[in-house]
């Protein structure tokens, strides 16, 4: 099944909230987005500390090949992928930029995030627990 396209700034910034993959190449941001009838999505990122916008679009032309050519990678059904762009996509060799994206989505397959727990996120929900003993009343 061919992948749709992410196209608006609020599904990039949901994809940020998933998982986060590092490669040599670029990063692969995944989001689970709950609907396993619904077909993949893919959104290409390149920031302007890449390059000027002729070297910006050719890194992100050079991405869109690669997903095309990977038509026996499966993306998730359902699920939602961003591609951001490194500098060494300009000069990695096309095979290498194939075989990095297909590691990356095999990879978000099989891992899973863990849930991040902090203080701050128990104190915002009430659930925190505190070491202080309470205060004694004073006594006049």
């Amino acid at each position: 099944m061919k992948p749709g396209r992410l196209k608006t700034r609020p599904d990039f910034l949901a994809v940020q909230k998933g998982k986060r993959l590092r490669g040599p190449y670029f990063l692969l941001e995944t989001l689970d987005r709950g609907a396993p009838d619904q077909p993949a999505r893919i959104g290409f990122t390149v920031t302007k500390k890449q390059g000027n916008s002729v070297e910006r679009n050719r890194m992100r032309r050079r991405l869109r090949e690669v997903v095309r050519q990977m038509a026996g990678v499966p993306f998730k059904p359902g699920h939602d992928y961003v591609v951001v762009a490194r500098r060494d996509t300009l000069g990695a060799p096309f095979a290498g930029l194939i075989t990095a994206l297909t590691e990356r989505v095999k990879e978000a397959d099989r891992q899973k995030r863990p849930q991040q727990t902090h203080a701050g996120a128990a104190r915002r929900n009430g659930q925190h627990q505190t070491n202080r003993q309470p205060r004694p009343e004073h006594q006049d």
